[in-house]
């Protein structure tokens, strides 16, 4: 069921995004703040026990509350809870809005009003930016937050799911992105101080719960665009670079639509010989890339949704 899931929650979230202060995400960030003023002591042990239970204790309760409702009212009870949590969880409008307004205002030539909102959205100065590199930001922030609001979601959800543990995989892999996120955040702007172990902690748990999300969206943006390209890319990333998950799905989505992305800037000292390599031959960012990346992005959660759907028809069938 847990195509149904999560087909009902990508439609919800279309008709009715939840707005930008609403009390479920308000409620995410005081428990994490909680969580740092109560269990931060500054140790390694310290900061692993903070993300626990920042992290492992709410995904443990959604599981909890999966299973009871299952055992108590059935398998709709569990499925709509599911939604609910998927609900809270995914989607593309907690973040498209960005990407909107600033193609937006780039179709319309105001490259300052562009730089002012690309800035909002990365919270860094971007001031500076030419044309050219303010599209490439656009283009990375934008595959990177569908990864991490979207497919990441749904790859922990249906892995989990699959194995009868209902929403975990999304609590799971949300509340982990966003404790790596925050955590440096709050430390650093909002005057709350997070202990180094503790943000290591959280860095570290992320790399480790988004390195199979990664992959599998690299594959599919490989899959739904240009393939040989996109492996190629992927490969050389991760044969030259030290291969994080964000350089994977850029080096990928590099591939897919021909494009030179941060993590293809041509090296200081590079040879001749490698001037007609593929990360060296990929166009420059321009505006009609934009719209390149949003068909790449749509294709790739109907491949998706059509995998889950065949593989939920399969399960009901046998």
């Amino acid at each position: 069921m847990s195509f149904f899931a999560i087909l009902v929650a990508l439609l919800l979230e279309q008709a009715r995004p939840l707005a930008s202060g609403n009390m479920v995400h308000a409620g995410v960030r005081g428990w994490m703040r909680w969580i740092i003023r109560n269990l931060d002591a500054g140790r390694e042990p310290h900061g692993w026990l903070a993300w626990f239970f920042a992290v492992a204790f709410p995904t443990l309760l959604a599981l909890a509350i999966h299973w009871l409702l299952w055992s108590l009212l059935g398998w709709w009870a569990a499925v709509l809870w599911s939604v609910v949590v998927l609900y809270v969880s995914l989607g593309f409008r907690q973040f498209s809005h960005h990407f909107t307004d600033i193609r937006d205002a780039l179709d319309a030539g105001d490259e300052e009003q562009a730089r002012k909102l690309l800035a909002q959205w990365r919270q860094t100065d971007v001031s500076e930016l030419p044309r050219r590199e303010i599209v490439r930001q656009v283009i990375e922030q934008s595959v990177l937050s569908a990864h991490r609001h979207v497919f990441g979601v749904l790859a922990w959800f249906s892995i989990l799911a699959a194995f009868g543990l209902g929403p975990a995989g999304a609590v799971l892999y949300r509340l982990t992105e966003f404790a790596a996120r925050y955590w440096p955040h709050v430390s650093q702007r909002q005057g709350q101080p997070v202990s180094e172990a503790a943000r290591a902690a959280a860095s570290q748990a992320w790399h480790w719960v988004d390195w199979l999300p990664a992959r599998i969206t690299a594959l599919g943006f490989a899959v739904v665009g240009s393939f040989e390209d996109a492996i190629d890319s992927w490969r050389s990333h991760e044969a030259q670079l030290d291969a994080s998950n964000d350089g994977v799905i850029l080096a990928a989505t590099a591939g897919a639509v021909n494009v030179r992305l941060g993590v293809q800037a041509p090296a200081v000292g590079l040879e001749e010989e490698d001037l007609d390599a593929p990360s060296t031959a990929r166009q420059e960012p321009e505006l009609a890339h934009l719209r390149s990346i949003v068909g790449l992005v749509w294709r790739s959660v109907v491949m998706w949704m059509l995998l889950l759907a065949l593989l939920t028809l399969a399960r009901l069938l046998g």
